[in-house]
């Protein structure tokens, strides 16, 4: 069983904009009940804004939670919605409908002269509400949890409809079902500000709606009582923004950290059940910190969580178009272009971001943000030291440059690729890294430098005067320019160290460290050049590029096809990503997987080769895997972390099926295979897989070999 604790968060100070994060000091004690654990939060008088009688400004009070909830929900005063209704209970669901709510009117105090009216009141509102908006009600919906702490403000018919819908159409979101958007959401913001909770629970596989369903789809109404459920909801109202809700699961969530972690037990059923009743243990008193945190949290999260999500809330009939972003496959929060740029130029107050270039060379060169750190993601695959001491330069530059108030500096990660995807899966794989070593606020640059070009050219429409032009830089250019550059001289001529001055100049000021080589290491990382910065276009080209199409073997011969067949199994650079390309890998559930002991399928007698290696994603992710080559097919076996010795049945792919073999000139060993269909009209693909390969030439020639055979066998 999982301990049920009670344990507190003392010593928290928050100051209007705080430059650290509460100190959180988590005094656990085991008590002999079985109840939830009791979240208590207490923070210095001083910090926080009271009023004479000691609660939160506006205060609880019974008497005007009503009037305030009208008004926040902007429905006091509006008309009677159920006037033109017939009145009719007659939905095919009907039953179930007056059994839920003849069940929440027997949990409240009613007087019975009263539960009969009350009673055709709350089922009204359901069968018109139904009715209106064509939906079939289930219990599972939670409807009358929703309701509960409605009713019990003795509403009238017409009010309490009038605050159900609005309430259901502003702050419930849409597809807050299992495996739904919003949820997905929630974890990348786990993940933002908590990735070691975030890395523990997926391990464990526990999603974010297997125990947060109920808190989002009954605003905390299921498991709080009446009286906690007004008191979160009067405070989450007057906040106007929907959002809000997500910040205050995340200090819940956060509050039972340090007991999950500690959790020995491997009973994933009795760690949910546990989570999602962690809500039924706060208090009135809570709520005043509750809300406090949270707030504090959502000072430290970038406006694009909101932004770039908004169409999760409001009314389908407002006509904005959903953002068809699949969440799920999200490798981080995706911050816009627009934040970064305005972030930055507001020193002082709100999020600031570190921004880490992870282009090739020549393409930072050509132009960057002139504020952006280069990391070379192909130094991951090319030079692990190397990358290893450049990861190590990079931490040191972002905190020296926060220390000294530079306008590159930043607390917040922002890791920036090329947007061209297939460019960008060695980014991920950096960005992976940082994700695993637990890194907090870390996020992707959505569009990558072609949005941020995209953008400053959609904004400069009056001409450089308007003084964006100093963002983007190069280093190569004219004399002129550089001397411009280095002077910091802006277009007005003034010089405020936010106009033209260098990357080079502003990251120098940013560096004062005690070892001269590291600081000279640092700035060559950011410069990867000697030539100071330039201003350039926002039209930049890219370096030309071609494709050259080799045999597996460096004795081949290059780009010719085997038999008259069209280029099966060649390798050569992925420089032109397809678009019609499937990662196969993604499309199954691992729990509907075969489970398979990994020696044993070695040492099966039809198994004819065996080449330990890593499963990549197009999101950078790796998981170490086993290729199992036999006669006719090739299996990849994941293996399972949390199961020593025993893997996933990943894929199971027929040789014939292989169109192409591919791989980087730059990482020969990053093995690509895609499978389909070949024909006169050309190659179809079907399924895409990635893997790292030690030692891939041994590899893919002897997977060649076997496909021949196969090939030859077929054609006879």
């Amino acid at each position: 069983m999982v301990p049920f604790i009670f344990y507190s968060l003392l010593s928290l100070r928050l100051p209007p904009r705080p430059a650290q994060p509460p100190n959180l000091e988590n005094f656990l004690r085991h008590t002999g009940s079985q109840s939830p654990p009791r979240l208590r939060l207490t923070f210095r008088q001083s910090d926080v804004d009271v009023n004479s009688n000691g609660g939160r400004r506006g205060g609880f009070a019974a008497a005007n939670v009503r009037q305030r909830q009208l008004i926040a929900l902007n429905v006091a005063g509006k008309g009677n919605s159920l006037a033109s209704w017939d009145g009719n209970l007659d939905l095919p669901e009907q039953t179930t409908i007056h059994k839920d709510c003849q069940e929440l009117i027997d949990q409240l105090s009613v007087p019975e002269e009263k539960t009969d009216a009350l009673l055709l009141n709350v089922e009204s509102v359901i069968t018109f509400y139904c009715k209106s908006r064509n939906v079939k009600y289930s219990t599972s919906l939670g409807w009358i949890h929703l309701l509960k702490p409605l009713v019990n403000l003795h509403l009238t018919r017409s009010d309490l409809y009038n605050c159900f819908y609005a309430i259901m159409n502003k702050y419930i979101p849409r597809d807050c079902f299992l495996k739904g958007r919003p949820f997905h959401l929630f974890r990348l913001l786990i993940q933002y500000h908590e990735p070691e909770l975030c890395s523990f629970l997926d391990t464990k596989k526990m999603t974010p709606d297997s125990y947060a369903l109920n808190w989002l789809g009954s605003l905390f109404a299921c498991f709080c009582s009446i009286e906690v459920t007004q008191a979160i909801w009067d405070g989450y109202l007057q906040q106007a923004d929907p959002f809000f809700i997500y910040f205050l699961m995340l200090i819940i969530l956060v509050n039972t950290k340090d007991v999950i972690l500690a959790q020995e037990s491997d009973n994933k059923e009795e760690i949910i059940q546990f989570l999602e009743n962690t809500p039924s243990s706060l208090n009135i008193e809570d709520i005043e910190d509750l809300f406090s945190l949270a707030q504090y949290y959502y000072s430290k999260t970038p406006a694009s969580f909101r932004k770039d999500n908004h169409s999760l809330f409001g009314s389908p009939l407002l006509g904005i178009k959903d953002d068809d972003t699949d969440l799920s496959q999200a490798l981080c929060l995706a911050i816009s272009v627009s934040e970064i740029l305005q972030a930055n130029q507001h020193q002082g107050e709100g999020v600031r971001f570190f921004v880490v270039d992870c282009r090739p060379a020549e393409q930072y060169n050509a132009g960057h943000l002139s504020t952006a750190f280069h990391l070379d993601s192909d130094l991951m695959l090319q030079n692990p030291s190397e990358f290893a001491q450049s990861v190590k330069y990079l931490l040191e530059a972002q905190k020296q440059s926060i220390e000294s108030g530079s306008i590159a500096g930043g607390e917040h990660l922002c890791f920036m690729g090329s947007g061209r995807e297939e460019e960008d899966m060695y980014m991920n794989m950096v960005l992976a890294h940082f994700l695993q070593k637990n890194k907090e606020y870390v996020s992707i640059a959505s569009g990558g430098f072609m949005a941020l070009q995209q953008h400053l050219a959609d904004i400069n429409v009056d001409g450089p005067e308007n003084g964006y032009g100093h963002w983007i830089a190069s280093t190569s250019g004219s004399r002129s320019s550089i001397n411009s550059s280095v002077d910091g001289d802006s277009p007005n001529g003034s010089n405020d160290g936010r106009g033209m001055k260098s990357l080079v100049n502003k990251m120098t000021v940013a560096l004062k460290t005690k070892s001269v080589n590291v600081k000279e290491k640092v700035i060559s990382f950011i410069e990867n050049t000697s030539t100071p910065v330039d201003r350039m276009s926002f039209n930049l080209p890219w370096p030309d590029k071609t494709s050259t199409e080799r045999h597996v073997s460096s004795s081949d011969r290059v780009g010719k096809p085997y038999r008259g067949v069209k280029p099966v199994f060649s390798i050569g650079d992925e420089e032109e990503y397809d678009t019609d390309e499937i990662d196969s890998s993604s499309m199954s559930d691992d729990d509907r997987k075969e489970v398979v002991n990994i020696q044993t399928w070695i040492n099966k007698p039809d198994i004819k080769h065996h080449f330990p290696c890593n499963e990549v994603k197009e999101n950078g992710h790796m998981f170490p895997s086993h290729l199992l080559v036999t006669a006719t097919h090739m299996y990849c076996l994941r293996e399972i972390a949390s199961r020593k010795g025993l893997a996933y049945i990943q894929s199971r792919q027929a040789l014939n099926s292989v169109v192409k073999i591919t791989s980087k000139k730059k990482h020969p060993e990053l093995i690509t295979f895609k499978y389909g269909n070949s024909s006169t009209s050309g190659i179809e693909i079907l399924a895409v897989e990635r893997y790292l390969i030690p030692n891939a030439g041994d590899a893919t020639k002897a997977i060649k070999q076997q496909i021949m055979k196969v090939l030859d066998a077929l054609e006879s």
